[in-house]
């Protein structure tokens, strides 16, 4: 089967090494697993970080989101048939979905959205299971639950927060706080439901201020932390919530002290990793996210199309995703 990956980690993106096509052979699925035609795929950072960061004595195929169709399933499936259309992020320590068919546990794949085609399906799992464990898992917020508290999304406009402006503006009762520095992003933020939506280029605490909102209950930071550290602090109430995704050089939890704030991590991959008892949560809420995108909810964060899925498509996509200027999800389709 075709299949792209990297042979050397750390090559820049312009280098036609950094991602090359080969022929793999298929692999057969365990007890657990689907055997999935992977259709489309789209591409998030933690490909780049992958490729630029961790070395492989094998060629390594990236890629955790991917929509397609069973083929094939293992001997103690009961989620899944041949036939059924699914969507998925994956798991870290297993290939990805840059080749033409993929293993993937049942317990971490949802029903796609019957409403979208596969590169808009595509776009949705790995953002989805990581706004979705952030919002409800990590902050502790409660469905139609939140009103007179806000929510700051740092990186609005990015493939996380794209979805988690949606999560929380329909699901919570939230007011919603998204920023971008960027005209486009400004509307594209704003046009996912956001209350109000801020320049993260300049201080934030005046721009509260000017909305009447001067502290913060929670804050979503999803992107270059470190540099707004001090101003997230500034910006919490007492006993406020700051979670992050991102992976800042150092962080000091020591200024969180004098105002009682929580700091909570979000890993979507934590569960597959540990292989938690409660793995199967990841199934269920992408089967809810679908759900919420059949009824017009939600809908999808595609954010541009790059065409069929070979290497040199896939180099561009990533050198998109380095850049930082990204609007919502870089999506492939097709071998």
């Amino acid at each position: 089967m075709k299949a792209i990956a990297y042979r050397q980690h750390d090559l820049p993106i312009d280098d036609p090494q950094a991602l090359v096509e080969l022929d793999l052979p298929e692999p057969q699925p365990g007890p657990r697993d689907l055997l999935v035609e992977v259709r489309a795929l789209s591409v998030n950072p933690v490909d780049t970080k992958v490729r630029r960061g961790s070395p492989t004595d094998t060629p390594r195929v990236l890629g955790w989101d991917a929509a397609g169709v069973v083929r094939a399933v293992g001997s103690q499936v009961t989620l899944f048939q041949p036939g059924d259309e699914v969507f998925y992020a994956g798991d870290l320590t297993r290939p990805g979905s840059y080749s033409e068919r993929q293993l993937v546990d049942e317990r971490i794949v949802g029903h796609k959205p019957r409403s979208l085609d596969f590169a808009q399906a595509a776009a949705l799992p790995l953002t989805s299971i990581t706004a979705w464990e952030l919002l409800f898992d990590r902050l502790g917020n409660r469905e139609r639950a939140g009103q007179g508290e806000s929510l700051l999304i740092m990186g609005a406009a990015g493939g996380v927060g794209s979805i988690l402006t949606q999560l929380a503006r329909q699901l919570t009762g939230l007011t919603v706080i998204g920023t971008a520095s960027r005209a486009e992003t400004r509307d594209w933020v704003q046009s996912l439901g956001a209350h109000h939506v801020i320049d993260h280029s300049r201080p934030l605490a005046p721009q509260l201020q000017a909305l009447g909102v001067p502290e913060v209950s929670q804050v979503a930071s999803l992107t270059h932390t470190d540099q707004h550290y001090a101003q997230l602090i500034e910006v919490l109430r007492p006993q406020g919530k700051l979670a992050l995704i991102d992976d800042p050089a150092q962080l000091d939890a020591l200024p969180l002290k004098r105002k009682s704030l929580s700091l909570h991590w979000e890993l979507m991959f934590t569960r597959s990793l540990f292989q938690t008892d409660d793995v199967i949560r990841q199934h269920e809420l992408l089967n809810r996210v679908s759900a919420l995108i059949d009824n017009s909810t939600l809908r999808t964060t595609l954010g541009e199309h790059f065409g069929v899925i070979n290497a040199a498509n896939l180099r561009r996509a990533h050198a998109l995703i380095e850049s930082g200027k990204a609007r919502g999800k870089v999506v492939l389709e097709g071998f």
